[in-house]
């Protein structure tokens, strides 16, 4: 039975309540006055549940759709006003123990190339990234007890922090790994993490099992139930996200918002971001044997009505997606982007040889940082690479990014940095 303020996966996500939730949807998504209703409501920024928001998504009509997009951006403007803030992803590790059927790093693929960065190669590695001009990272790595145990994480995030060099330091660690223990997770804030990343993948019980077949991922509900524990274990800044193109993406949008509803209702506090990641090639991986792959315009939809019913949370998109997509949603939520990324185990300080390649999935969006920079300040937007409590920018980080990009062309330095 659904019950948002149980601790148990299958009742705060139960599937009984997303099929309803869906049903309601298909039963009022010409329903204009309702939706009407639901977009007014939504414009006090204050969001929508789960089966609101399922009507808005089953909504066709084409006014209401661009109302929805308005508002999304009008929303976004008003929580972050024209700021990106900018992060690359660092893979300290491929070694891995699940059979994720979607992902190149599972146990049976005996071709990839396996590795692990030594803290003398992650020092080299984030020394390339600060050159790049880079202030967060969100490490990752695959999940397996032996090569990656939690204490090769912490030491790992130790040995990031302690980098200083040139224009200063990283500021912040994202942190991407496995489900674990509340004790881990407590020893993940000690050592200073920003937020504790986790992808649902999919919210479709029976649909996760036959993807996890093997390995501790397997368990939905020791899965499904981490962020509860990461909380407990002193964790309150959280980001979720699911793998658009495994599940149907109805049902995937209103049980994501169901679990930013339940970590409200527990613990009084949201998830701090969400991801929007769609399954994309990879080493052994065709997307093509996904069926529930979605359009630009339906992930576009999704991304406007993620703004609009969690208008609080940080929304994230990464180099997966191309120029244009990430062009077109920017406008619509999106407040956090990668830039030239590499989804291999290192990969900043020197380029992988062709036959040692580890990449999780192939990167769309390929440009330098320095172009992705400028493409945003073309935009109007200022790209921030370090965003301090006080919610502004430092302005030396910004201000060094922005005379970079100003070789290129280009947008006008902001005069009131």
């Amino acid at each position: 039975m659904y019950n948002p303020k149980s601790l148990k996966a299958e009742e705060f996500i139960d599937n009984g309540e997303v099929l309803a939730a869906l049903a309601y949807a298909d039963a009022n998504k010409n329903n204009l006055k309702l939706v009407d209703e639901l977009l007014e409501k939504a414009s006090l920024r204050k969001g929508l549940t789960h089966r609101e928001a399922s009507v808005l998504l089953a909504c066709s009509d084409e006014e209401r759709t661009q109302k929805m997009y308005d508002l999304a951006e009008q929303i976004k403007k008003d929580f972050y006003g024209n700021r990106i803030v900018m992060f690359a992803p660092l893979y300290l590790s491929n070694y891995c123990v699940n059979g994720c059927v979607y992902c190149p790093y599972h146990l049976k693929n005996k071709h990839i190339a396996r590795k692990k960065l030594t803290q003398e190669e992650i020092i080299k590695e984030v020394t390339a990234l600060q050159d790049m001009g880079h202030k967060r990272l969100a490490i990752e790595a695959g999940e397996d007890p032996v090569n990656n145990p939690i204490e090769y994480i912490l030491d790992c995030i130790n040995t990031i922090y302690s980098i200083k060099h040139k224009n200063g330091a990283i500021r912040r660690v994202n942190v991407n790994i496995a489900a674990t223990t509340v004790e881990n997770y407590r020893k993940l804030k000690e050592a200073g993490i920003g937020t504790y990343i986790l992808f649902q993948e999919t919210y479709h019980k029976e649909s996760y099992e036959n993807l996890h077949p093997t390995g501790p991922k397997h368990n939905y509900a020791y899965h499904t139930e981490a962020m509860d524990r990461a909380m407990e274990g002193g964790i309150d800044d959280v980001g979720l996200g699911v793998l658009f193109g495994l599940e149907l993406y109805r049902y995937e949008f209103a049980a994501l918002l169901m679990h930013a509803e339940h970590l409200e209702a527990v613990h009084g506090v949201g998830p701090h971001t969400i991801s929007v990641p769609r399954i994309k090639h990879a080493d052994d991986i065709d997307p093509n044997a996904f069926d529930n792959s979605i359009s630009d315009d339906i992930f576009a939809k999704l991304c406007a009505l993620i703004r609009i019913c969690v208008p609080y949370t940080g929304m994230i998109i990464s180099t997966r997606e191309s120029q244009e997509v990430r062009e077109k949603v920017i406008r619509l939520g999106v407040s956090q982007l990668s830039g030239a990324s590499r989804t291999s185990v290192g990969g900043y300080n020197e380029p992988e040889p062709e036959d040692e390649r580890t990449e999780q999935f192939d990167v769309s969006d390929r440009r330098t940082l320095d172009e992705v920079v400028k493409w945003l300040m073309d935009f109007g937007y200022i790209p921030l690479f370090v965003q301090p409590v006080t919610g502004k920018a430092e302005p030396a980080t910004v201000l060094w990014h922005c005379v970079k990009a100003a070789r290129f062309r280009t947008a006008a330095i902001p005069t009131h940095l």
